[in-house]
């Protein structure tokens, strides 16, 4: 998780292609590479800086809300200043349909984005567990950043009485994620 920013920085940057804008999207909020990749215009209130992704497209099958920091909410804005059409965020270049998610896992190739597994590139999925690692070296507490990566509650009771995704809570922890990727930029 420390070499996040610089990572960012050398290859990232800037963003001005799908696939750099994708995975920094990714990065920045923690979620999984296919909700992304098939997030749709409709399902953000910009005005309150909301990603609600629909169940349908969710592991747990739960909708999940996704606080936006401030430099999501600018990645946000640039994609749509990109775009003439279309319902997609995160569209393929030419077919504009989803992308496949050979585009992230090509573009972390390409750039032998650093593992910590030996001779191995990383993942897209893989930042999730550095934000995972972040949130506990900078302790935040367990719920918060397992709410974050729509974890479900394993015990039954446990999750039957934990009603709230806490969403405000979630939203300084996300906004110190976001500082903590782009602190070299």
């Amino acid at each position: 998780w420390r070499d996040i920013p610089d990572f960012v920085e050398q290859h990232i940057g800037e963003p001005s292609k799908v696939s750099p804008s994708l995975l920094l999207f990714v990065i920045l909020t923690a979620v999984r590479s296919g909700e992304a990749r098939a997030a749709r215009w409709s399902e953000f209130d910009l005005r309150n800086r909301i990603w609600t992704i629909p169940a349908g497209r969710m592991k747990t099958r739960l909708t999940h809300r996704v606080p936006l920091s401030e430099a999501t909410m600018q990645l946000l804005e640039k994609q749509k200043l990109a775009q003439t059409k279309g319902s997609l965020v995160f569209p393929s270049p030419r077919a504009r349909a989803v992308l496949t998610d050979m585009a992230l896992t090509s573009f972390l190739r390409k750039h032998n984005a650093p593992s910590d597994v030996t001779g191995r590139v990383a993942t897209a999925h893989g930042f999730r567990s550095s934000f995972r690692d972040w949130a506990s070296e900078n302790e935040y507490p367990q719920h918060l950043a397992e709410s974050a990566l729509a974890h479900q509650i394993k015990n039954a009771v446990e999750r039957a009485y934990h009603r709230t995704d806490l969403l405000e809570q979630r939203r300084s922890m996300m906004q110190d994620w976001a500082d903590f990727v782009l602190s070299k930029k």
